[in-house]
């Protein structure tokens, strides 16, 4: 319940010091969950800028239920091999603006989140009006840019642009599972450059946990309208994995202009099921699913996203 709070300095540092809490959930002895770093619970008007963050024992910067947080100019990092280490987490928290920033985690980069199965449903805050730019991530056994899984309030109307995706597991990685309900939608990347990652497009609707057994298995989750344009990609493994849920299919999947050089380590360039969408100039070409090139599924692509004031044409 905080407002107007700025954390900042002349490239000063916070480090978590988190080897012992790593030990600890590596050999499944916490019976409870590890702190993170630096968290806002509830807050407006938020500035974390010019600082190094290091060895969060889980997340670094967590601003959940918060409006108009701007985190500039960070540097944030965990050795490759600390588990389950993320970087910047935007949890159910809205007019979100991160630039300037260089991230290296053992697990996630940046993960946008909103709650999890029926209490992120109840509670129904989302994540939205997010505006990610100019932007090096590094997630080792992750994702650099991760949505979810815990999504379950929603993620919506994301302008990721000018981002350098490097040596991770996965680029760009959306999850969620049944149960979670909610939706992860109008989001837009562009302007991507990536470099020896492993997967460069990831989705599924098969991925996370549930936190008991009072989980609705019947609020699927929704994605719809993903837009990816002008990205470049060298020494890719795998150029996208793609698998939906049958009930509820991922849709309007949008692809332009995207050019991904494979590697020889994998024979399969592209997998989809239960996915549907559009491409136009994309190598190597994807799979039928997302071939279709007709004015009404391209048209569905292009439309009017307002990200913290500024309005782009996608």
């Amino acid at each position: 319940m905080l407002h107007d709070v700025v954390v900042t300095g002349n490239n000063g540092t916070i480090d978590g010091m988190g080897m012992v809490w790593w030990d600890w959930y590596s050999t499944h002895s916490l019976n409870h969950s590890r702190p993170h770093l630096v968290e806002f619970v509830a807050s407006d008007y938020v500035v974390v800028s010019n600082l190094t963050f290091l060895n969060a024992p889980a997340y670094s910067i967590h601003p959940v239920y918060c409006s108009h947080v701007h985190i500039q100019n960070v540097s944030i990092s965990t050795p490759p091999e600390s588990p389950y280490t993320v970087g910047i987490v935007p949890d159910s928290s809205d007019n979100v603006c991160i630039e300037d920033c260089i991230v290296a985690m053992g697990f996630d980069a940046i993960s946008l989140k909103s709650g999890w199965d029926e209490y992120g449903i109840a509670y129904g805050r989302p994540t939205e009006n997010v505006h990610i730019r100019r932007v090096q991530l590094h997630a080792f056994s992750g994702s650099a840019l991760a949505f979810g899984s815990d999504m379950s309030g929603g993620i919506s109307n994301v302008l990721v642009e000018h981002a350098h995706l490097f040596n991770s597991n996965s680029g760009i990685e959306f999850r969620t599972t049944k149960g979670r309900g909610g939706y992860m939608k109008e989001i837009v990347m562009s302007d991507i450059q990536m470099e020896n990652v492993h997967t460069a497009i990831a989705a599924t609707g098969n991925c996370g946990s549930h936190p008991d057994d009072k989980f609705d298995p019947n609020a699927l989750p929704h994605l719809d309208h993903i837009t990816l344009k002008d990205v470049i990609g060298t020494n890719i493994t795998i150029a996208g994995n793609l698998a939906g849920i049958d009930e509820s299919p991922f849709t309007n999947i949008c692809l332009s202009n995207i050019t991904l050089s494979t590697n020889s380590v994998s024979p399969i360039t592209w997998a989809c099921s239960n996915v549907s969408g559009f491409s136009d100039s994309v190598l190597p070409e994807p799979c039928p699913e997302l071939g279709n090139t007709s004015y009404d599924s391209s048209s569905s692509c292009f439309y009017l996203l307002s990200v913290s004031g500024k309005t782009a044409l996608q």
